[in-house]
């Protein structure tokens, strides 16, 4: 019974900043991935960063590297997406999700293992 809570969207001009967090609970083990995801109109879901909560590797897409930044407060069970120089493209539903990193370790990337636990989502809307 994994639940994850979002928060944090809205809408800002391009150029400007959000901070997405998302709150975890329920979990039965100590080392996970957590992940964000966003989805936009007519386009697939797609990964944007994910963080191994057992150390903090991290990866990102090509996209948004060097804008935005996961990241983890272990304390409160929350994962982070600091997103910076927002753009027009990066509106979209964003999603928390979360899976166990048992088999996977640190290789959190989205492409290896099904997260199978995700948010409600949270809206972004970008305009310029």
């Amino acid at each position: 019974q994994v639940q994850l809570v979002e928060s944090g969207g809205g809408s800002v001009q391009a150029g400007g900043s959000l901070r997405l967090s998302c709150a975890a609970s329920g979990y039965t083990f100590s080392s996970y991935c957590m992940g964000w995801f966003r989805q936009a109109p007519g386009k697939e879901r797609e990964g944007v960063a994910t963080i191994y909560t057992g150390g903090g590797a991290t990866n990102y897409a090509d996209s948004v590297k060097g804008r935005f930044t996961i990241s983890q407060d272990n304390a409160k069970n929350t994962v982070y997406l600091q997103m910076n120089s927002l753009k027009p493209e990066d509106t979209a539903m964003y999603y928390c999700a979360a899976r166990s990193a048992v088999l996977s370790g640190r290789d959190c990337n989205w492409g290896r293992y099904e997260y199978n636990y995700w948010g409600q989502g949270t809206q972004v809307t970008v305009s310029s």
